[in-house]
């Protein structure tokens, strides 16, 4: 018989799917609402391993109007089971640090887990792990450890877990979004006195190719299944613009359709899709 999970605070940090604001690093190629499209995914799908992960007590700090945000009915439903706080602060170190704080103070005496909404690929099986090796001993040299980090890609971090939540007022001090993030990180906590461990490296989700290679990698996902979609609407769009500067639209009319044209907001009106200023 499994012995019940050692019960751990999980922070998801994300922000709402908005169009023009989430994921603006995927355009171009993708149009903003194409963006929010594939960032909704990514948090549903979040979300879904979190909310299945033995132990976990779930949090989400959230920035940005909800109301405004793609599939909002969906997040919405997923979010009635967890606790959502507003983020706090003007730079996102100072938000990460307050995000934990505010966990804290709804978890109080135990460790958390954080997260972003940029590792779709995440498994409910990675997390538990991940709060494992946090609450529980070196294997190496039978110490407790006081963080946990796991590397992305990219140079920066896609989990801390800390066992006592004012440890991340540490992040206040580290650059966030370089490629040396993680390096940074990791020397903070540990020039603190904090035993660190490491986790496994996934790819964060910034740049189409990302979106494309982790899509690839969970099949049958939400997000795999949004950014197939784009990526379709994409070949199709490039294809009518090369009959467009041909002078052919695609019946042979000699004017094609305006690929850039605006798609339905969220009330249903224009949206900022196919508006690149």
């Amino acid at each position: 018989m499994n012995e019940p999970a050692t019960p751990f605070c999980l922070l998801v940090v994300a922000k709402a799917p908005v169009p023009g604001l989430a994921k603006t690093r995927l355009t171009p190629p993708a149009t903003p609402w194409q963006a929010a499209e594939i960032a909704a995914a990514a948090l549903l799908d979040t979300l879904d391993e979190v909310l299945a992960t033995p132990g976990a007590i779930p949090v989400v700090a959230l920035t940005g109007a909800l109301d405004d945000a793609v599939r909002r009915t969906a997040l919405r439903a997923r979010l009635t089971a967890i606790e959502v706080i507003e983020q706090r602060g003007v730079t996102f170190a100072d938000r990460l640090a307050n995000a934990h704080a505010d966990a804290g103070a709804r978890c109080p005496g135990l460790p958390i887990v954080q997260i972003g909404m940029d590792t779709p690929q995440v498994t409910a099986d990675l997390l538990a792990a991940t709060a494992a090796a946090l609450t529980g001993t070196d294997p190496e040299t039978g110490v407790e450890r006081d963080a946990v980090l796991g590397r992305a890609e990219d140079g920066g971090w896609w989990v801390l877990g800390l066992r006592d939540p004012a440890s991340a007022a540490l992040l206040r001090e580290v650059p966030m979004s370089t490629p040396d993030t993680f390096s940074h990180t990791r020397l903070a906590l540990t020039g603190h006195g904090l035993r660190v461990g490491t986790t496994v490296e996934l790819s964060d989700v910034d740049i189409m190719a990302d979106a494309i290679r982790v899509a690839e990698a969970t099949p049958g996902s939400r997000f795999a299944t949004a950014v197939g979609m784009v990526s379709a609407e994409l070949d199709a769009e490039s294809d009518i613009g090369t009959d467009v500067e041909r002078g052919a639209g695609p019946d042979g009319s000699g004017a094609g359709p305006n690929v850039l044209a605006a798609r339905p907001g969220p009330g249903g009106g224009p949206g900022p899709g196919g508006d690149r200023c």
